[in-house]
């Protein structure tokens, strides 16, 4: 079969068969990890596809925060499973993710939008939860969180004792004497607090100065009050570390959640751990960051 035949794995169609007609697909693929995509549909629309597992809420999320704040969220078209994947339309946000502007941004602007946008994340902190859990009152999914893999539902959970029952699961090979000094480290996740939980540069929209957009909430639900700051250590390049650590000088202090979920994380892959984070964990009483 010579490359010509050789079919494309998004659309189907072969070079030999698009050579043959005069089509010019006005739907494109712009993002994909795993086993998703991210389509554009002409310049209104975007088009996501991804296994309907585990189960996905992002549409009930951003139908949610449209009503309960003024956050710049993609309006939902239409959602629906299909054959094993759940497909969302939504209309097309204006701008351009901060990923692609980032390096050329002076200061002043990098600062500017990460200000705008902890300033829209204050009005989550105001809608709390009796419980750990997805905005329909089901379990959350985190592989950061609960580091005993992914795609594995957690909760609903109603106490930092259930909480920590859950996350101890991927201690399992941790020696006990240091599962129980980090659970005495561990910061009251209480109140529980909506949390969009995947603050990456490429989900930040912005237009001449503005943040236009957040955009991905298929992360979102009721998690600990400290897991939105938590969640920015998270990182997939040096330019979205430098965005998250600006966005963290203006975002509520949660440094000492952070320090507990470094040395949790640490722990979930023993006995290959920082000595420095174990040094940490292993002085009572202090809070110096390491």
């Amino acid at each position: 079969m010579s490359s010509a035949q050789v079919p494309c794995a998004a659309c189907s169609w072969t070079t030999e068969r698009q050579d043959s007609c005069g089509y010019q697909s006005n739907v494109k693929i712009f993002y994909a990890v795993g086993d998703r995509a991210t389509w554009e549909v002409g310049s209104q629309r975007i088009v996501k596809d991804r296994s309907s597992h585990p189960p996905n809420s992002e549409a009930e999320n951003l139908r949610f925060v449209r009503v309960n704040t003024t956050i710049p969220v993609p309006v939902v078209v239409d959602d629906w499973n299909d054959r094993g994947r759940h497909f969302l339309i939504t209309e097309r946000i204006p701008g351009t993710p901060l990923s692609e502007v980032w390096p050329n941004l002076s200061e002043s602007d990098k600062d500017g939008y990460a200000k705008q946008t902890v300033e829209y994340l204050h009005q989550l902190r105001t809608l709390c939860s009796t419980r750990i859990q997805s905005i329909n009152e089901q379990p959350v999914y985190s592989a950061f969180l609960f580091r005993d893999g992914y795609g594995i539902p957690h909760g609903p959970l109603t106490s930092d004792e259930h909480l920590w029952y859950e996350m101890a699961k991927a201690l399992k090979n941790a020696p006990q004497d240091l599962q129980d000094l980090l659970r005495r480290r561990m910061p009251s996740a209480q109140p529980y607090t909506f949390t969009h939980g995947d603050l990456t540069s490429k989900n930040i929209i912005v237009q001449n100065g503005s943040v236009t957009g957040i955009v991905d909430w298929e992360s979102s639900g009721y998690f600990p009050a400290w897991w939105e700051f938590v969640s920015t250590a998270i990182v997939d390049s040096e330019d979205d570390r430098s965005w998250k650590e600006r966005l963290r000088e203006h975002m509520e202090d949660w440094n000492e959640g952070l320090q507990f979920w470094r040395c949790y994380y640490n722990l979930s892959r023993w006995p290959s751990v920082d000595e420095k984070l174990l040094q940490w964990l292993q002085r009572p009483g202090e809070r110096e960051q390491v």
